[in-house]
């Protein structure tokens, strides 16, 4: 008995780029850079000045007090996204078989920002203990599958994952299996990420690891430029409605795109840098297309994990090779962290959906701020540079990789 087909029936977002999807994907079709300075706090004293925030973000338009004494902002943008893909699924909630229904939901960090202020507090408060009674329900990284799943009733299987920059693919291949396993018929899936704030900014800049373009920072992310310096940090939250296929036929829902396939590896080589080869990748992608019963010769696109770090994209890069051979210079390539900045958890979930752009609109979306293209890349790839390419997109492959070696690989396909 061959396994249960997943499709994608709703989706939703608030990231830099947009707080929907139809502003995220206008923004990505023009190429526009999410980044700007921090308005979070005060950078003054920061060697990284500029990150990718949400636009416009006020929290007293989605929740009311009451409930945001409850919410750190990744589970605040996590339940507005999923909120999103709900409604655009166009699901009967009174009709859901609560059972068979649940949230598989990812984030790198979780609550950064709760563990900040608390912890800030207890210091400034002169070492004296009183914590809030919502300091660990708000700080932990599942409390936004919990929450989701407590706003639908949604009772099956209900967890986080939590893989650094991989988190939210490691959630869409979990929720895609336990799909195609009869485990669930609908699974509530994606990530969110909030760490635009002095521990996640001061810690990631104390690793080298961020751009410090302050002068420019909507160049900064530069995926593949033999001048990119390192990543942007954003925030923000995709949520992906999977679905039984039938499931979705026999009401009649939208279907988006089928989830084809998944591929994980490590890379069993260092806590923060890829293997110089590219090797983890390579398996992983290997993986994911056997999973989807597919050749890579029939893969149309890559969005890439492409953070803008000088040794992360040449592994890639050597990784991508190594699985497509010549296929490599007949598809397109790109990454869409040169507009959106790195989400971290929340990475894989919103360039699935960029993914889904191409597969339903045909429209692919471009790497921005490639200047001057690093040596070490061959310029025969088409890697979609700067502006956007149309035609039909038949197999898109997404990967995403974090610091302890791990990587995730999601296969969409259109139906």
């Amino acid at each position: 008995m061959s396994p249960r087909r997943v499709v994608v029936t709703g989706i939703g977002t608030i990231n830099p780029l947009g707080n929907n999807i139809e502003e995220y994907f206008s923004n990505l079709e023009q190429g526009v850079s999410g980044a700007a300075p921090i308005t979070h706090f005060d950078a003054t004293n920061f060697k990284t000045k500029f990150a990718c925030e949400l636009k416009g973000y006020n929290p007293t338009a989605y929740f009311d007090r009451k409930e945001l004494r409850k919410y750190d902002l990744y589970t605040q943008y996590a339940l507005i996204a999923a909120d999103q893909a709900i409604k655009d699924s166009g699901l009967d909630l009174e009709k859901v078989d609560v059972e068979m229904a649940g949230v598989i939901w990812a984030s790198g960090i979780g609550g950064l920002e709760t563990f900040y202020e608390e912890v800030k507090s207890y210091v400034e408060g002169g070492f004296i203990p009183r914590y809030s009674p919502f300091f660990i329900p708000k700080m932990i990284a599942d409390l936004a599958a919990g929450h989701i799943s407590m706003k639908y009733g949604f009772m099956g299987p209900n967890y986080c994952t939590v893989s650094a920059c991989a988190s939210s693919n490691h959630a869409m291949i979990d929720a895609m299996n336990l799909i195609r396993w009869g485990k669930a018929d609908i699974i509530m899936t994606g990530g969110s990420e909030a760490a635009v704030n002095p521990p996640g900014v001061g810690g990631f800049n104390s690793m080298q690891a961020l751009s410090t373009r302050n002068d420019d920072p909507q160049k900064a992310s530069r995926p593949f430029d033999v001048n990119r310096d390192g990543f942007v940090i954003g925030e923000g939250a995709g949520a992906l409605l999977l679905e039984e296929y039938e499931h979705a036929k026999a009401r009649g829902a939208k279907i988006y795109a089928e989830v084809a396939g998944g591929g994980m590896s490590a890379d069993a080589y260092h806590l923060t840098a890829p293997h110089p080869e590219g090797k983890g990748a390579k398996f992983a992608m290997r993986h994911a297309l056997k999973d989807a019963g597919i050749t890579a010769e029939q893969i149309d696109l890559v969005n890439t994990h492409g953070t803008s770090t000088p040794v992360g994209d040449i592994a890639e890069i050597n990784g991508l090779l190594a699985t497509f051979g010549d296929h490599a210079y007949k598809m397109n390539i790109n990454s869409t962290k040169s507009m959106t900045g790195h989400l971290l958890g929340a990475a894989g979930a919103i360039e699935a959906l960029a993914c889904i752009m191409a597969i339903d609109k045909g429209i692919i979306a471009p790497t921005i701020n490639v200047e001057e293209l690093d040596p070490k890349i061959d310029p025969k790839l088409n890697l979609t540079l700067n502006k956007a390419q149309y035609k039909e997109v038949n197999y898109a492959l997404s990967n995403t990789f974090g610091f302890g070696g791990h990587n995730s690989t999601v296969i969409l396909k259109k139906i």
